[in-house]
């Protein structure tokens, strides 16, 4: 690598991103400084930390700076980046190990530098397809290698290929599903940041596999610096004669365009994504006809997601086998997945299929952050499962994580310990996917709401018994007969934790208790007269001026009066506050 860079990330989860803010600051005080050298500030996609502030890495081969503060630039310039010393009290420690095929370009080349991407490979892949393999060929060598789609489905990569190349016709089309709805997951947004030519080719290679000429990205608007930096791979590629007409000297031609999705869930959905691109409302269709004999515009189309055409560069250059020795039995490579919650080092990481919910959440992720128990672990977003502590020594693997009631999504992990209640977490995925339906299945809309209510009258003390078979009769009724992958799979937050955590739903139904003190309607709260020290900060802070009492007699909560906002619980600093 010739040019010297400082890449630049916020990583904060709340608040107003200030990346580009600081990005530029710190440029122009590199430029204002006469002894620097010429170094480029680049926005990054991902670092690899998260949670830690403004985040800076110097390439080649240079420090991580961590929760790095405006005051702290100047001296960032004068002791880093011209005096070549690293400040010991910003510099990150090591990180644990993990295998990055996926993400083996993000955070180590700037993603708007075309050279550096050929430098580490880029566009071999396509050049050794085009020129020593058949289009047959390239989807035997992934069928050695075994690669599945990382979408969620995890339908095999090279299956999907042949179908389409075997359907009759001239024209046929490739489309990059890049639209990431699922809360807390940002792994293709973090891919198409950090290393945007690499999906532009592995969509390319798929082009020429199945005999497409053209391909869409269809990327959520709500992803702008990823749709900014496709749009200028696209550019270079095509200046560069890696895309459009005669591509690399040969007979092959191929283009792409970039469609924005409207922020609909459930154009995440193959069929919802291709109604999406051809400008009608985003609803799914029933399947047969799948999309390989009939998808866009009726023509043969081949759909995988962000993180599967990352992939597809890396097999074709060191081969199936290669990837193939990576992995289990059945589900081979590496899975790349956004690790958050309450784990004390969130964020992207990626690992061989078969390490354990175990090992990524302790080794990788540090543990949990709070020091509490933990509790379990979702996958799989909204159509994931929760998976209990007992169970996280099991390996990650699609066929694992359905035995678990569960599933791999398209990455999303989130850790939780003994302060969350299943139920109100039941309850927060149900509503998610109630507001996302499209409402074109009856089993869907109506089945989700139902659900939602229950879960409501059970987090409001007002359950019944019979209420958890009643659950489970909707939930199964809903996997059987919704029209698409969001009903059918919406109802697992519910057996899920149902299946685990029963005892909860019980509590909360007979003994009107929820153990994880979220579920208000089922709290009382109460002060302990032995430990109060009629401080009077309860009686000040309570919203509704249900505390009454004073320093004389002692202060007491009118429970008629009490919302259960918690707020005396959160200022009493002597645990006079009881919370029952």
């Amino acid at each position: 690598m010739d040019k010297k860079y400082i890449l630049v990330k916020d990583t904060r989860r709340a608040g107003s991103n200030q990346t580009e803010h600081f990005a530029g600051l710190l440029a122009a005080k590199i430029q204002a400084s006469p002894a620097a050298e010429a170094v480029q500030v680049v926005r990054a996609a991902d670092i690899g930390f998260y949670d830690q502030g403004l985040v800076l890495k110097f390439l080649p081969g240079g420090p991580v700076y961590l929760n790095v503060s405006e005051a702290d630039l100047d001296r960032v310039v004068r002791e880093t980046v011209v005096g070549g010393r690293v400040l010991e009290d910003l510099a990150a420690a090591g990180t644990a190990r993990q295998l990055r095929v996926v993400l083996r370009n993000c955070g180590v080349i700037n993603p708007e530098n075309l050279e550096e991407y050929i430098r580490r490979d880029g566009y071999r892949a396509l050049s050794r397809a085009l020129f020593e393999y058949t289009p047959d060929k390239v989807i035997e060598e992934f069928k050695k290698s075994g690669l599945r789609g990382r979408g969620g489905a995890g339908y095999p990569t090279w299956l999907k290929w042949h179908l389409t190349r075997s359907v009759p016709g001239a024209e046929k089309y490739v489309i990059c599903n890049a639209d990431e709805g699922d809360p807390g997951a940002y792994m293709d947004r973090s891919i198409l940041e950090g290393d945007p030519h690499s999906v532009l080719e592995g969509m390319i290679i798929a082009g020429y596999a199945i005999g497409a000429n053209h391909g869409y990205f269809y990327i959520r608007a709500e992803y702008p610096l990823a749709i900014e930096r496709i749009g200028k791979a696209i550019e270079q590629a095509r200046e560069r004669g890696l895309l459009g007409t005669g591509i690399l000297g040969s007979d092959f031609n191929f283009e792409v365009d970039i469609r924005l999705g409207a922020g609909a869930f459930v154009c995440g959905e193959e069929t919802a994504l291709i109604a999406s691109i051809e400008g009608k409302r985003g609803t799914p269709r029933p399947r047969p006809p799948y999309p390989s004999v009939s998808g866009l515009w009726g023509k043969p189309t081949s759909i995988n997601n962000v993180e599967t055409f990352a992939n597809v560069p890396v097999v074709m250059t060191r081969g199936g086998d290669w990837f193939a020795g990576i992995g289990t039995e059945k589900s081979k490579g590496t899975k790349v997945f956004a690790v958050t919650g309450k784990v004390k080092n969130s964020g992207l990481v990626e690992v061989p299929m078969g390490v354990t919910l175990r090992q990524i959440v302790f080794d990788i992720g540090g543990g949990v952050r709070s020091g509490k128990k933990i509790k379990a672990v979702q996958t799989g977003g909204p159509s994931g499962g929760v998976i209990p502590e007992d169970r996280l020594d099991t390996p990650v693997d699609y066929e694992n994580l359905q035995k678990l009631g569960s599933i791999m999504g398209s990455g999303g992990m989130i850790v939780m310990d003994e302060d969350d209640c299943m139920v109100d977490i039941a309850k927060f995925y149900l509503g998610f996917c109630v507001e996302e339906s499209c409402g074109k299945c009856a089993p869907c809309r109506i089945g989700t709401y139902q659900l939602l209510k229950i879960l409501e009258r059970i987090s409001e003390g007002e359950g019944r018994s019979e209420d958890l078979d009643r659950l489970r009769l909707i939930a199964q009724a809903m996997q059987k007969a919704s029209l698409c992958g969001l009903g059918q799979t919406a109802s697992n937050p519910v057996l899920s934790t149902l299946n685990y955590f029963e005892t909860e739903y019980r509590e909360h139904i007979q003994a009107k208790r929820c153990r994880s003190f979220k579920c208000r309607d089922l709290l009382t709260y109460s002060i302990i007269q032995s430990k109060c020290k009629r401080c009077r900060q309860c009686f000040l802070n309570c919203p509704v001026q249900a505390i009454s009492g004073d320093r004389e007699v002692g202060f007491y909560i009118q429970l008629d009066k009490c919302i259960k906002c918690g707020k005396c619980f959160e200022v009493c600093k002597f645990n006079a506050i009881a919370r029952e």
